[in-house]
């Protein structure tokens, strides 16, 4: 009870103590959340793309040292007839689609979507990539077939456009003065710390009407092939195969490099799982320093509080206190400092959370496994930090200190 009363009585101390040790514990576990946060958003990302898919590209997503940026970008464009072979000379894979992007001025009445993201699809692109109708519905194969100028907006390509009108069924028109009718809108992905999709902002449309804008043989066109493997088959098996068919399709002979990319999320979370151990441990060495600052802070006021009531530890030892008492006595003042402030710390970057996840519509959370580590640290913090004063207290002479004097 009296290290309870001297924190209470000492509110400018106590105030000291807190401000030191709720800056620390804010810095770490705020960087911990942050990261926290990138590490799932790019996960979750990773993991919708599908164990079973490949990317057949021009640039890979990872280098190998023996390729040369200026080798690759002389390579040509995943192409037409390409996906032609794959689909009909391919045992391994299930589903394949062509896809080919290009930025796109969208425009409804006085509603203007600039840099928009057009993807013109050929079919099964709804098997290969995961993705939800919101509204409306998604292309058939008569959409395909013919060409139908129709298109699916994303949500934020939807948004901005519209707004709170309702899209499906209304004409938009592209570059070129093209129009097409919105039959759907892509369900919501929302922001993450990577966008490996960029659902939100595409806007799909049907090869065989996109081809009638977008030059297919262009030779810097971005293309690519997306495949699902059948249920059984490995990413390693599938690649193995479609090397060989574009190999041929390309008529690369034995000696020559492959001059495409085929690339699977594996690639991605290698070099991911890499680049957040390095982040942790800079976040890590970063608040160690935050939190050293208000340990040193809490020893500094707990020197100042023994120094202060010393004449009352006289009197305690000479009514019979022992050392264990004087000891724990002050270890718990120091304690109580320590996890208050720590739990002032995580107060901040909660009501910080909330505020960041209402501006940018982020999905940033405090953890439980944040929430016990601050808590941990901060208690061990005040152990270590309140240790030397409360064994100096525990030490003290009872003559000496009942006759100690300012």
């Amino acid at each position: 009870m009296s290290a309870v009363k001297s924190v209470t009585v000492n509110k400018l101390r106590t105030f000291l103590s807190l401000f030191g040790i709720t800056i620390g514990i804010f810095c770490i576990i705020s960087v911990f959340t942050v990261l926290d946060w990138m590490e799932k958003s790019v996960r979750d990302s990773i993991s919708s793309m599908g164990s079973n898919v490949v990317y057949v590209q021009k640039f890979p997503w990872s280098f190998d040292n023996d390729l040369k940026w200026w080798d690759i970008i002389k390579w040509p464009t995943v192409s037409m007839n390409e996906y032609q072979a794959v689909k009909k000379r391919s045992a391994k894979t299930e589903y394949v689609s062509f896809l080919v992007a290009k930025s796109d001025r969208l425009k409804y009445k006085n509603n203007v979507a600039n840099d928009a993201v057009l993807a013109a699809v050929t079919d099964d692109m709804e098997k290969v990539v995961l993705f939800e109708i919101a509204k409306g519905r998604y292309f058939s194969p008569s959409d395909y077939m013919s060409g139908s100028s129709v298109a699916v907006l994303g949500a934020e390509v939807a948004e901005r456009l519209f707004g709170e009108t309702e899209p499906v069924g209304k004409v938009i028109t592209m570059s070129g003065g093209f129009k097409a009718t919105v039959i759907g809108v892509l369900k919501k992905e929302g922001k993450g710390a990577l966008s490996l999709s960029n659902i939100d902002q595409i806007t799909i449309i049907p090869m065989n009407f996109g081809r009638n804008f977008i030059n297919l043989r262009n030779r810097f066109v971005d293309s690519q092939m997306i495949i699902r493997a059948k249920p059984g088959v490995s990413v390693q098996e599938l690649t193995d195969e479609l090397t060989m068919i574009l190999r041929a399709a390309r008529r690369l002979k034995p000696a020559e490099v492959s001059n495409f990319s085929i690339n699977n999320s594996k690639m991605l979370s290698q070099g991911f799982e890499a680049a957040f151990k390095g982040i942790n441990i800079g976040g890590g060495i970063i608040g160690a320093f935050a939190i050293l600052v208000g340990g040193f802070g809490i020893a500094n006021i707990m020197f100042v509080s023994v120094r202060e009531r010393t004449n009352i530890i006289g009197i305690q030892k000479a009514l019979g206190a022992k050392k264990g008492f004087i000891l724990q006595q002050f270890l718990t003042e120091s304690v109580i400092l320590s996890l208050a402030g720590g739990i002032l710390g995580l107060l901040m970057i909660f009501i910080g959370s909330l505020v960041v996840n209402y501006l940018y519509e982020l999905n940033m959370h405090l953890t439980v496994g944040n929430i016990a580590l601050a808590l941990v640290i901060s208690g061990l913090i005040g152990i270590i930090a309140g240790y030397a004063p409360a064994s100096a207290a525990a030490r003290m002479n009872p003559v000496d200190a009942i006759g100690f004097s300012f």
